[in-house]
């Protein structure tokens, strides 16, 4: 019978998954905000209009299910007139483009990213240990002590306005139930997530509609649940004890639970809202429980792609449970990451994350490393695309692939250069530029959204908005740090080190010669092109090419780490490359490490694909000579497998030489490159078939054509 259910419960929701229906969940939202509250304060307009539609959302409850809870996003269309306050990005934007435009030319050339808000995981956990009635008190207590701060009223009273729309809306449920016949969820929902939780599938029922409350209220990719087998595993630890329930029954509502995410964004694979299991607690002592296996193998019975489950591997993390993640990577179509607590936690700390604090750890979507409970909502705000960045320094701002020069971005050229070091520094010092720009940008977005996206809701459970009185872009957050990522430093680093060598110290050319032979992509320069392809590259366990990855590293992190925004955070470097591989290598002409026009940059700090001539274990030990602990918002790394290769024994030992070496996240795809390929070729037959993009996990047969050639030209690693 209870198979017979689970059954149901798949089928029913990829059904729905598939042809979600409609709702007006941001229509209701914008009609309020524009006219039934356009005479209101900004923050209490926001707060009324967004009560008004969490608690109005349509209620979707099957027979067979036991987690309650539904919203979806397709549909979503708004209002011809639209709250024009909640548009936070457009008017900055077009500010930017007067104040700094050689910035946002190098925006527009595909340099740099806007940001956006997104990539968090907030402390649910309050919910459970106090109810919605626990904020509540919270609330008026905080009104009472900040009594002369109008600005802590508005927080304060925004909370609450929201809270009761929350409310309302799981009464609607209730009565739902009741009338269904449904009296255990009923009474279930009548304690959470209002009281506090006392048994395990009242937290997870709390946990659950939180979560899809929230994401209505801050609708971005990467928003998180963060450590969900840590907080909830006490409840079922207590239950266990008391015979309440088994780990089988625990299992099925947890596979729901998955379940019913998947729905809600099945045609939204980029979306990432990621489960973290295992790591450690604060005193280092790992945190790996039953409930963290339990989750690991719910996920892997189905053939879904959210949320996407995160293993972290701390220090003494039990034998069971290590082969456990061995065999989540091989069988667990191409969605496993695993994560190196040590190593994290250590990048966090220098990056001035309290150490208790850097325990609790989570990924914010593909794989940005924030504090849960602890962190803002611009954990990550965009990207640098750093080997078409030094392409510009090389050429003097002549961009190799539109064959013009940029207006506003004026840089020297190689040529004018007669020593390595300066051309080095002169490099450094328009990526400083541009990153600064990047954050700067970050800064005056935060202002903004403090001002008209107050968040209520999420910053509730935010330390220490509550406490402050703040929302968590208004100085409530304890961390306020921006992270950004920087795609294609290996190739960077390859290309500073080819210059190096072939320019100042070999001469196997002039800077002049290097020029023509990249403005020509290495057509009637083939012998100079094979002699920058011989020069040692990051990946083949090189000093000189490994110490050149490492000084950029180091750079690239003390530029971070230096700059302070006006609530006195800094910069983040969060290294991954998600779909950017083939776009950033598109825009980039040919480069001094032999690549040619058009090739994708490597994934994150991995290697590239044409540098790990000499095995695994060669490209292993290079970037494990990279200063992970600069990477304060994580760094990852992609390990594609040859089936042959992808054997427990060989999987697990890979994975935990790499962490013993100081690596963060170790990932990768263990299907065939002929699968792929067939899968290419006929999708009809392939439709299940998942990989691993860079990042997050995906339906092959849903990724454009240059990503799915990307995954399957990669370095498929044998030995």
């Amino acid at each position: 019978m209870s198979q017979t259910r689970m059954e149901l419960v798949f089928q029913k929701s990829r059904e729905r998954a598939i042809n979600p229906p409609k709702n007006t969940f941001w229509r209701d939202f914008h009609d309020a905000a524009v006219n039934r509250y356009a005479d209101l304060p900004r923050g209490e307009r926001f707060a009324k209009a967004m009560a008004d539609a969490i608690r109005n959302q349509e209620i979707y409850i099957e027979p067979e299910d036991k987690i309650i809870g539904r919203v979806y996003y397709t549909g979503e269309i708004a209002p011809e007139v639209r709250d024009p306050e909640y548009d936070f990005n457009t008017q900055l934007r077009v500010q930017t483009e007067k104040d700094d435009p050689a910035y946002a030319e190098l925006v527009r050339n595909q340099l740099a990213a806007w940001g956006s808000p997104g990539h968090i995981a907030w402390d649910w956990n309050l919910i459970l240990r106090e109810g919605t009635e626990g904020i509540r008190c919270r609330c008026h207590a905080g009104l009472e002590a900040h009594a002369d701060d109008e600005k802590s009223a508005q927080f304060y009273r925004g909370v609450l306005t929201v809270l009761a729309g929350m409310e309302d809306w799981n009464n609607r449920h209730i009565h739902t139930l009741l009338a269904m016949g449904k009296n255990e969820e009923a009474e279930i929902c009548k304690k959470v997530p209002r009281y506090p939780a006392e048994t395990f599938r009242e937290a997870l029922q709390s946990w659950f509609m939180q979560h899809i409350v929230v994401m209505k209220e801050n609708p971005y990719g990467g928003n998180s649940p963060g450590r969900l087998d840590y907080y909830l595993w006490p409840y079922l630890e207590a239950d266990l004890a008391e015979g309440r329930t088994t780990i089988e029954e625990a299992e099925e509502l947890i596979a729901e639970a998955f379940i019913r995410i998947d729905e809600r964004l099945y045609h939204m694979d980029r979306w990432v809202e990621s489960v973290m299991v295992g790591g450690c607690h604060p005193d280092g002592t790992s945190a790996v429980n039953p409930l963290s296996s339990v989750m690991i193998r719910a996920y892997m019975k189905y053939n879904i792609t959210h949320p996407h489950l995160y293993a972290r591997i701390p220090e003494n993390a039990p034998e069971d449970y290590l082969r456990l993640c061995a065999d989540y990577v091989i069988h667990g179509d191409n969605r496993a990451q695993l994560l190196n607590d040590a190593a994290v936690m250590r990048a966090l700390v220098k990056n001035g994350v309290r150490a208790e604090d850097a325990a609790d750890y989570f990924c914010g979507g593909c794989m940005e490393i924030g504090v849960q409970g602890k962190t803002s909502d611009f954990l990550f705000v965009g990207y640098q695309n750093l080997p078409k960045l030094l392409e510009l320094c090389i050429t003097g701002g002549y961009c190799l692939k539109a064959q013009t020069y940029l207006q506003h971005f004026k840089v020297r050229s190689l040529t004018s250069f007669d020593n390595f070091e300066a051309f080095y520094q002169h490099f450094l010092q328009q990526t400083k530029y541009i990153m600064e720009s990047n954050l700067g940008y970050q800064d005056r977005l935060s202002a903004y959204v403090a001002e008209h996206r107050p968040a209520y809701l999420i910053s509730s459970m935010v330390d220490s908005c509550l406490e402050n009185g703040r929302n968590m872009h208004d100085g409530g957050a304890v961390y306020h740090d921006y992270g950004f990522s920087m795609i294609g430093i290996p190739n960077t680093a390859d290309s500073l080190y080819a210059i190096k060598r072939a320019v100042f110290e070999d001469h196997l050319c002039t800077a002049e010669e290097l020029l023509d032979a990249l403005k020509n992509n290495f057509v009637g320069y083939e012998i100079l092109q094979n002699k920058l392809l011989s020069l040692p590259k990051y990946g083949q366990e090189d000093a000189g090419a490994d110490a050149m990855a490492s000084r950029l590293v180091n750079d690239l992190g003390d530029i971070c780490r230096a700059w302070r925004n006006r609530f006195g955070g800094n910069g983040k470097l969060v290294i991954l490359s998600f779909v950017w591989a083939p776009a950033a290598g598109s825009i980039l002409g040919a480069t001094p490490d032999g690549r040619r026009a058009g090739v994708p940059v490597a994934q994150a700090v991995t290697p590239q694909s044409m540098a790990m001539t000499k095995g695994i274990t060669a490209a292993l030990n290079s970037c494990m000579t990279i200063p992970f602990e600069q990477f304060s918002g994580g760094a990852s790394t992609m390990w594609d497998l040859d089936p042959s290769c992808a054997k427990p024994n060989i999987v697990e030992a890979l994975f935990k030489t790499f962490f013993a070496g100081g690596g963060h996240i170790f990932q990768g795809n263990v299907t065939d490159v002929e699968t792929l390929e067939k899968a290419q070729e006929y999708p009809e037959q392939y439709a299940d078939l998942v990989v691993r993009v860079g990042g997050y996990s995906a339906r092959f047969n849903r990724l454009s054509r240059e990503l799915q050639n990307d995954i399957i030209r990669r370095k498929r690693h044998t030995t």
